[in-house]
């Protein structure tokens, strides 16, 4: 897979793929590191979702400003189930 991300992506990224896991990852950020893989969208049920190539994935409720333990670790399933792996935020 080749993609470029800029600074703020490549953190976030790391933030996602982290041990320990990460607490501190906001939402935004996280929109708009998806955002670089398919669209980004709010359900009417106030979830955020993407979709890439017809399918869509929904990340759970964002009444909160930071992503749930839950919800960074189906961030992370779902980057990987795209190819987008730990080996390639280190070298993009």
């Amino acid at each position: 897979m080749s993609i470029k991300l800029d600074h703020h992506h490549r953190i976030t990224a790391q933030k996602v793929f982290g041990h320990p896991l990460n607490h501190n990852i906001q939402w935004h950020d996280v929109c708009s590191l998806l955002a670089r893989f398919g669209e980004v969208h709010e359900t009417h049920r106030g979830n955020w979702a993407v979709t890439v190539e017809g399918d869509t994935v929904s990340f759970g409720s964002t009444r909160t400003r930071d992503l749930t333990e839950d919800q960074v670790i189906k961030v992370r399933n779902f980057l990987r189930s795209i190819g987008f792996t730990p080996e390639i935020v280190k070298a993009a």
